[in-house]
């Protein structure tokens, strides 16, 4: 689709000048790597440890480096890896992604492939969350159980994307221009907006800043109008295990009911972090990673 090409043009053309000659997205603690799929490249940090196994991706503008204090957390006891979906972050996306179901589960299970991973709990949040359901429908086998944060069911989504998300981002190749020029100024409105009025947006809108300096991505546009394309009908019978953690002090969803996801999950627990925001894996990774560890060697 001609978003979805546009998109790709923009997002290498963030890539070249000199403030990415001068800070590269790979440095710093945690050593990633570039793993081929079969939707793109996608940049990846795997621990590496022979050990139960977790797969997460950053929700947007977030990063792998915003994961930092959880990833060595879960280290302790998993193997952790996580990757930046296309469209987000270091990966790229290529002109043919259109952030469709289908695309998002077979870059999810393509990782897997890559690592050497057989099986794994899933530990995805908001709109990455459908990604991790649509991989556990189409390949039960190889995902022990979900973590899901801050994901309601598909329809929720389309009405929170109607209320919350500006009409042009909604349209092909207008949104993406817009999205683009304004990644920076959207990113900074987004955590103010969707953390607690108590935390400080600074260190996480830092990190987003850092990425889109050394030439990061983030194709909002494009998962929007991917997923707004999407049947909620064919995300329903998946029998995973699942648990959805919900920030109650999430303000951009206040209008959504978080446990909508029972529509299509009936059997899925419900967690509230009372303290938290949009971002209950990263606000409070303690108690998020007790939650993750303890389900994932219950799955195992």
């Amino acid at each position: 689709m001609l978003g979805s090409f546009v998109d790709s043009l923009l997002t290498r053309l963030a890539t070249i000048g000199p403030t990415l000659r001068r800070s590269h997205p790979h440095e710093g603690k945690l050593k990633t790597s570039r793993v081929m799929t079969s939707v793109g490249p996608v940049r990846v940090y795997d621990s590496g440890a022979a050990k139960p196994c977790v797969v997460f991706v950053p929700d947007g503008p977030n990063v792998i480096e915003h994961y930092e204090v959880l990833i060595q957390l879960l280290a302790q006891d998993l193997r952790v890896v996580c990757f930046d979906m296309p469209g987000f972050g270091h990966s790229l996306p290529r002109p043919t992604y259109t952030h469709s179901l289908a695309q998002g589960a077979t870059a999810v299970l393509d990782v897997m492939d890559r690592l050497g991973i057989a099986s794994a709990g899933l530990a995805f949040s908001c709109a990455n969350g459908f990604y991790a359901l649509q991989a556990a429908r189409i390949a039960p086998g190889r995902i022990s159980n979900l973590i899901l944060s801050q994901t309601p069911s598909l329809s929720a989504m389309h009405a929170w994307a109607h209320l919350a998300v500006p009409r042009p981002i909604h349209i092909p190749v207008i949104g993406q221009i817009a999205a683009w020029l304004l990644r920076q100024r959207a990113a900074q409105r987004w955590y103010a907006r969707a953390l607690p009025r108590s935390t400080d947006p600074q260190p996480f809108q830092q990190k987003a800043h850092d990425a889109f300096a050394a030439g990061g991505c983030f194709c909002l546009a494009g998962v929007v109008q991917g997923l707004m394309r999407e049947n909620a009908a064919s995300l329903q019978k998946v029998a995973t295990p699942c648990t959805v953690i919900w920030g109650s002090k999430d303000y951009s969803h206040r209008h959504t009911a978080p446990n909508s996801l029972h529509e299509c999950m009936p059997h899925a627990e419900l967690i509230h972090f009372d303290d938290c925001g949009h971002f209950p894996d990263i606000e409070q990774p303690e108690r998020y990673a007790s939650i993750v560890i303890e389900r994932v060697a219950q799955h195992a």
